[in-house]
């Protein structure tokens, strides 16, 4: 018996061992810390290496990304923008972030877009509701979370008023992110009202989802868009700052920017791709779109997910971060960046630029909380400066460069975020607005403290142990 036991366990071992080492698109430190799990743990490691360990599709689910992708950019090519057009609009320093921005799904700078930035979660929930309340066309909407408190209540009945007058309205949210509200009366009432609805990755046969891709794959996006001629952008899901899933960690801090613009025909497109993608409804025609006078900045819309390319984010990030001339300050509550992104940060701090980074300084995820102090010595010793933020959880994910540049939106700098989720945002070159959110960001810093390399260096060594232990396998979480 024991002869029978060492055997199927040298097979296990050895099948998953294989499986890992025949991947051509594992990075070696992923392929290090899976071989470290499932030497230690064999069973539990290839129990979690079964369900978690490969970021694939069936063929099926992949061409039909691929398929109505396509549709999309035939129903609103014109939107896409030009690569020559878009190069003249951005300053020299700046075009190769751009025009790797636009390899990604392929859209491109558009001039003429309009920003307004958010003054706090109750303007930001006013101002959507106004504007959903004053829609005479469409209403589409998009939430990795969307609770049934005051926040997501008051959207869904501004959507629900908005279909009584005869506006389309749209509501996706995601399976596991919302699944409290798909459970709830209020989901029903918008059924009801006539708001068409749909489910992004939904977990109603969880078997064929393990068998078939990754149980944590998710669409993180957060899209609103108003008769073609709004969008919202930002970190902000739709439920309060209060966040009463995790209110221990509260208040949760966001940022929003009102976009008008062609980017919002731009986050059109990237609606309307998840929506055919989970209701298996077509669009026949571009939906009503207004893109104003032309007066504006350059901009557009960044679509990142498992189904477009791998390390896109983290290869974003580092070509922008080669373009920055004076100053990068970066603000996201989950960092756990590749060798990538990591150098690409220090390599910045060391040739002169101020690189500011402000975390959060109690995390709702004690892993990533750990991983990403596993990272401060290297980062602190190369020049960059950090600043944990105390007056919440700070979950705004924002880049400012030189004055200039911005991207925000969704994306976290961390591993889910490159390779699992479904990420929008929105990048910019515009003077006003990015000091608009320069300043947000100075009002973080502010409500921080620094982290200084001496501080650092006298951590006791338990904790220095722990946060590379947890970093170690940081490239599998």
């Amino acid at each position: 018996m024991w002869v029978m036991l060492a055997i199927g366990h040298a097979l296990l071992v050895i099948t998953f061992t294989m499986r890992i080492l025949i991947r051509d698109d594992l990075s070696p430190p992923a392929r290090l810390a899976w071989f470290v799990v499932l030497n230690l743990v064999p069973y539990l490691g290839s129990a979690v290496y079964f369900l978690f360990g490969e970021v694939d599709f069936d063929r099926s689910a992949r061409r039909r990304h691929d398929k109505v992708f396509d549709q999309v950019r035939t129903l609103g090519g014109a939107f896409f923008g030009g690569e020559a057009d878009g190069e003249r609009l951005i300053d020299q320093a700046y075009e190769t972030g751009f025009q790797y921005a636009a390899s990604i799904n392929g859209f491109h700078p558009m001039g003429g877009n309009r920003a307004e930035l958010m003054g706090n979660p109750a303007e930001t929930l006013e101002r959507m509701v106004a504007d959903i309340d004053a829609a005479t066309d469409h209403v589409h909407v998009l939430y990795y979370i969307w609770l049934d408190d005051n926040t997501g209540t008051q959207l869904a009945e501004a959507l629900m008023r908005a279909v009584a007058r005869g506006v389309t309205c749209r509501a996706m949210a995601d399976g596991l992110g919302s699944r409290k509200l798909l459970g709830s009366t209020l989901w029903q009432r918008m059924k009801a009202a006539g708001v068409q609805l749909a489910v992004t990755y939904p977990l109603n046969n969880v078997v064929w989802t393990v068998l078939t891709s990754r149980i944590d794959l998710r669409n993180h996006r957060k899209i609103t868009v108003i008769d073609g001629k709004i969008t919202y952008c930002g970190s902000r899901n739709s439920a309060d700052p209060e966040f009463r899933v995790k209110p221990e960690f509260a208040p949760w801090v966001d940022i929003m920017l009102r976009f008008e613009g062609p980017v919002v025909a731009q986050n059109q497109l990237l609606f309307m791709n998840d929506w055919m993608v989970s209701s298996g409804e077509h669009f026949t025609a571009m939906p009503k779109v207004e893109t104003g006078n032309g007066d504006g900045f350059p901009a557009l819309v960044i679509g990142d997910g498992p189904t477009i390319r791998r390390c896109a984010t983290p290869q974003l990030f580092s070509t922008l971060l080669a373009c920055a001339r004076r100053e990068v300050t970066i603000t996201t509550p989950y960092f756990v960046p590749d060798a990538t992104l990591l150098e690409a940060l220090c390599a910045a701090a060391h040739r002169g630029i101020r690189v500011t980074l402000v975390f959060p300084a109690r995390n709702d995820s004690w892993i990533v909380a750990a991983a990403s102090r596993s990272y401060y010595r290297v980062l602190l010793e190369a020049g960059c400066e950090i600043h944990e933020y105390e007056g919440g959880l700070l979950h705004a994910k924002t880049y400012t460069m030189d004055g200039q540049v911005s991207v925000l939106g969704s994306t976290n700098l961390d591993l889910r975020s490159f390779d699992l989720n479904y990420e929008n945002n929105i990048m910019l070159q515009d003077e006003h607005t990015t000091a608009a959110i320069l300043g947000r960001q100075g009002e973080y810093i502010a409500s921080s403290y620094p982290v200084v390399l001496d501080d650092v260096l006298k951590w006791p060594f338990y904790k220095r142990i722990w946060n590379n232990v947890i970093a170690t396998v940081g490239p599998i979480l």
